[in-house]
Parts: structure tokens; C-alpha cells; sequence
């Protein structure tokens, strides 16, 4: 397996981006992806949109276009947005994703403001342990119930922060064992996939007869809205979302729920709540990474959606697949996968696109 590029999935992770705000992501995609792809452009949503050119001669249909491509890759990560500062100066706040409220206690956190980022700790609003009655410890507030003490003056975080503003999680990503752990690894795990897969191919001058497309898409974690829109536009065969899936291959969960486990391998996504892969590319799939030598191993996830989605239901519909990588305690700050897990996914998708016809 070749190196991974492990100071870019830092910079990924450690960016700030929540769902329509992902402008800081996309402006460090675009100076990674520079001689990549023949046209990379911007869409109203905020998507970037790159493609790369066939680099062989077969693979027209009839003499038309080639096989179109569309790899998805969401850039946004769960956080939440500024909905006013109470006469206190307590930042309150609105949630842009899926939280479990028991992940949010004592968290630090990042106010990403249009005077600069300013460092906060969140909590909820409530008496603290030596004041708390036994039934006060018993209670799990609700997301709406949290809020972001900036620890100035009621006055100056009025004139800071306003409504709209952005807030994150603020921990660094660090490597532990043969995992990294990170925020937001969901999803930028894709991104550095959707950039690493294709620099692979860079690399080796492999000939692809297929149009390639990377979408680095928006607000997936509000509902898939920018993969909606880049599949309507890119209109292609088939549809590839690049996401992470669960590992629940931990204590406290039984063997039949863990969805995927830490080791074995990339995720070939047979299904979720929202799309199920083509059968024959999940089987296409598989031959090539056993072929390859490539660890993989098969997930269906009982709920749960992903930008493979959008592509498979545009205009007049696309065969579109799942490849995912397994991750431990997602919508956390300690996101965890294994570095094995991620090269193989890398591989497989670098090996599979100049495949197809």
C-alpha cells in the first residue's frame, strides 16, 4: 500500500465547514487539486465540480460521449449555526446536522465570525454536579438546550458575534495506534479521497476511457441538496458516493448491528434508508479488489442516507454504488478509522475508474 497523506486529512479535518458554509474546505480542495483535472468550476450551490478528461481512446458509446463518472464527496460537517446572543453574552444556537446531545457535554468549540474565529466552551444550560439533584442527573438535555460561553464581556460578544454565524467542533485530529481520530472525518474522509484516488491515477499515467467528475458537494448532512444539484447537472452513468459508514465493532453493541469492522478492509455499501447499490458494481467491485489483493467487505446500514443517492435518482436515473470507510463513534469529536481501512479504499477506487468502459 502506498503512503497515505496523512497532513492533508489533518488540514481537511481541522478546517471549519458546516453544511453552507463550506467555502473554507472548498478553497483548500482547490489549491490540492491543481493539475488534476481539465475543468474545475464552482456552481451556485458552492459545489466544485472537477473533471477530468479521458486519457484513452475507447469507451464511446457509438461514437458520442464517453462513460461519465460522478464521484460524490461531501465537504460539509455537522455544527451548528449562531441564532442570537441572550443579555448574558451566551451564544445560542441553532444545530446543522444530526447530534447526540449525550456527545455535546463540555465540548470546545470554535465561533467562526466576520471578525475572525474566537474560541468557546459549550455546555448546557443547568445546575453543575456538586449543585445537581439526582434527578437533574438523570436528564439529557436537548440540542436546543446548549450554549457557547465565549467568556467576554455581554457587550463585546453582541458587537462579535452575529446571527448566522457558524460554530465547530475544536479539537485536533491526531493519530492513536493504527487509527486516526478527528472530527469531521465525516466526511472528509471523502474529500480525501475524492483528491488521493485520482492523484494515484495522475501518478501511474493511467489510461481511463471514461470521463471522470469529482463533486466536492454542500450540505449533505442536511439532506443531500448539493449532490442533487451536481447530479442533475453532471447527468452521469453512474454515480459513486464516497462516505464514511459505521464501525460499531465496539463493546456495548451486538455482533449482527456493527455494520462494518476496523481492519477489514474499504465498505462496499449495498444499502441504506435512502438508495441501494447496483448489485453488478458491488460485485464488480469485489472481483477487483480481491483481483488486487485489496481488503473489502460488504455493509448494509439500517438508517442513514448518503450522496450515492442523488446520483442514482437524477434526470432519468444512474447505476451508482456505495464505497465507504468504517468509523468509529461518528458525530463525535473522536471519529476513528483505521489507516489500513482508508489506504484500501484509495486503492480500489484508484484501481476501478480506469476500468470502466
Amino acid at each position: 500500500m502506498a503512503k497515505l497523506n496523512i497532513d492533508l486529512l489533518k488540514r481537511l479535518c481541522e478546517t471549519p465547514g458546516v453544511p453552507g458554509r463550506e467555502e473554507r474546505v472548498r478553497a483548500l480542495i482547490q489549491k490540492e487539486i491543481k493539475g488534476l483535472f481539465d475543468d474545475v468550476r464552482t456552481d451556485a450551490m458552492g459545489n466544485l465540480i472537477c473533471r477530468r478528461d479521458p486519457r484513452g481512446k475507447k469507451g464511446r458509446k457509438g461514437g458520442g460521449r464517453p462513460t461519465r463518472v460522478l464521484v460524490l464527496c461531501h465537504m460539509d460537517e455537522i455544527g451548528f449555526y449562531v441564532k442570537g446572543v441572550d443579555e448574558k453574552g451566551f451564544v445560542r444556537l441553532n444545530n446543522a446536522g444530526g447530534f447526540d446531545a449525550r456527545n455535546l457535554f463540555s465540548r470546545r468549540v470554535l465561533v467562526c465570525t466576520e471578525n475572525g474565529d474566537f474560541k468557546g466552551v459549550m455546555n448546557p444550560g443547568g445546575r453543575p454536579v456538586h449543585i445537581a439533584t439526582e434527578e437533574d442527573k438523570k436528564k439529557i438535555p436537548e440540542v436546543k438546550e446548549f450554549f457557547v460561553d465565549l467568556g467576554m464581556k455581554p457587550d463585546k460578544v453582541k458587537k462579535t458575534v452575529k446571527v448566522g454565524d457558524f460554530v465547530v467542533m475544536d479539537e485536533p485530529a491526531i493519530e492513536v495506534g493504527d487509527k486516526f481520530v478527528s472530527k469531521a472525518l465525516d466526511n472528509r474522509v471523502a474529500c480525501w479521497l475524492g483528491i488521493e484516488a485520482v492523484r494515484a491515477i495522475d501518478d501511474a499515467r493511467a489510461a481511463h476511457d471514461c470521463e471522470i467528475y469529482v463533486a466536492f458537494t454542500v450540505q449533505e448532512e442536511v439532506g443531500l441538496r448539493g449532490a442533487h444539484t451536481s447530479s442533475f447537472g453532471v447527468e452521469p452513468d453512474i454515480g459513486v458516493g464516497i462516505d464514511t459508514t459505521l464501525a460499531c465493532d465496539t463493546p456495548g453493541v451486538p455482533e449482527d448491528e456493527c455494520v462494518s469492522v476496523h481492519g477489514k478492509g474499504v465498505v462496499l455499501h449495498v444499502m441504506d434508508s435512502s438508495f441501494i447499490s447496483d448489485y453488478r458494481l458491488i460485485r464488480e467491485l469485489e472481483a477487483l479488489a480481491e483481483k488486487r489483493g485489496i481488503p473489502s467487505q460488504r455493509s448494509i446500514l439500517a438508517r442513514g442516507g448518503q450522496d450515492g443517492a442523488a446520483a442514482q435518482q437524477a434526470r432519468a436515473g444512474a447505476r451508482a454504488v456505495g464505497i465507504t470507510v468504517g468509523t468509529r463513534y461518528i458525530h463525535t469529536v473522536t471519529e476513528m478509522i483505521d489507516k489500513g481501512d482508508l489506504g484500501a479504499a484509495r486503492d480500489l477506487l484508484a484501481a476501478w475508474l480506469p476500468t470502466i468502459h
